[in-house]
């Protein structure tokens, strides 16, 4: 949506056309809804507030009118001090809804958020993408999966996008920053704050190579009840979600149902029936989610087939023992004792050469003492 008075589209913009947006808001009560109806009806920001509070009224409640009228009190003010003094700093964009680089995928949402603070490309939100979300917990064979994916998808130049979460988010987005499409983070806290902390070099990557991408005013601290907001930003950005693992009750199953909402396409990779992280998935492919064994699934349903490049054939040489081992195992989590009775081997050959696999990143050990193969 542009309206005259537009910022360029590097928006690039003044000291008082960030306060105009924020006192926008920040007004008590007055949410996403009811800032695109004031917008809609007088302007940009400035506009709205010039107006007299009879106008506003007509509009929204008076009560709420009375307080965006108000002069902003001592936080809003320092606010909006550290928001002026933020985007001034390369790299750093305030992007709103009157902007054209504003993403237009987010549109298709009931409450587009006003204002989003963007940290990297300005233009990566808006490119053609996958979302892909999953466990935090993840197994070693699912975050393998999610970056594996994610790489292959940015190769042939679909942005990926996340939620820079621990396991298969952060899997994802260092496979999105191995090709040319590379990756969003969509952030539960203000931009200024990177959660998990350990991500702090994974979110300097991403800011460098794709965008980091937050709704929530700087400084916004990790609450709990922001990150299914930012849930929704990551279905809306895509094209399709893809999840990866997930149990039966989990924020990506939530992700996926805002996409398919959305009407966006929901992808799912199946699993064992005995591991809890496959189940969530399951439940999604039952209720009508796309099985996928492979990134050219993905590319087949969103109408985009591309050749992808033909990865490098493992090293075929192995000991004899570890590929006895290894054909024993398969990929349904076992016990070493039921390996040795497929397998044949002694109790102690079986134990040393797991050790060996798992070392070499063959096979994963599982709770209760279960490994499966990798693939």
């Amino acid at each position: 949506m542009t309206t005259a008075g537009t910022p360029p589209s590097s928006c690039t913009r003044d000291a008082d056309d960030i306060a105009a947006w924020l006192r926008l808001t920040a007004a008590p009560g007055i949410g996403a809804t009811a800032a695109r109806r004031l917008l809609a009806a007088f302007g940009l920001p400035q506009q709205v507030l010039a107006q007299p509070l009879s106008t506003l009224a007509a509009v929204i409640p008076k009560q709420l009118a009375l307080g965006l009228l108000a002069p902003p009190g001592q936080a809003l003010r320092e606010a909006i001090a550290r928001t002026v003094a933020w985007a001034a700093e390369p790299g750093h964009h305030l992007v709103t809804l009157a902007d054209d680089a504003y993403p237009k995928r987010l549109l298709d949402l009931a409450d587009p958020p006003p204002v989003l603070y963007i940290t990297g490309d300005l233009a990566a939100p808006a490119r053609p993408s996958v979302a892909i979300v999953g466990a935090r917990g993840a197994t070693q064979q699912g975050l393998r999966d999610a970056e594996s994916f994610a790489a292959s998808l940015s190769q042939v130049g679909l942005t990926i996008v996340s939620g820079l979460a621990l396991g298969v988010d952060a899997a994802a987005h260092a496979g999105g920053l191995r090709g040319p499409g590379s990756t969003v983070a969509v952030t539960g806290t203000g931009a200024d704050r990177i959660y998990p902390a350990r991500h702090k070099d994974l979110a300097h990557r991403i800011a460098a190579q794709g965008a980091i991408l937050s709704e929530f005013p700087l400084g916004t601290p990790v609450l709990q009840h922001n990150f299914p907001r930012r849930n929704r930003l990551i279905a809306a950005l895509a094209q399709g979600v893809l999840v990866v693992e997930a149990a039966e009750r989990s924020g990506s199953l939530i992700t996926a149902r805002q996409a398919a909402d959305l009407g966006r396409e929901v992808f799912a990779i199946p699993g064992s029936i005995h591991a809890p992280l496959s189940r969530g998935c399951h439940l999604l492919i039952r209720q009508g989610a796309k099985l996928v064994e492979g990134p050219q699934d993905v590319l087949e349903e969103l109408g985009t087939p591309v050749a992808l490049p033909v990865s490098p054939a493992r090293p075929a040489a192995k000991p004899e023992t570890a590929d006895t081992l290894l054909a024993a195992l398969a990929y349904d989590p076992v016990t070493p004792d039921v390996l040795c009775v497929r397998s044949g081997l002694p109790a102690e050959q079986v134990v040393a050469r797991l050790m060996t696999l798992e070392l070499a990143g063959e096979v994963e050990r599982l709770p209760g003492n279960r490994y499966r193969r990798l693939a």
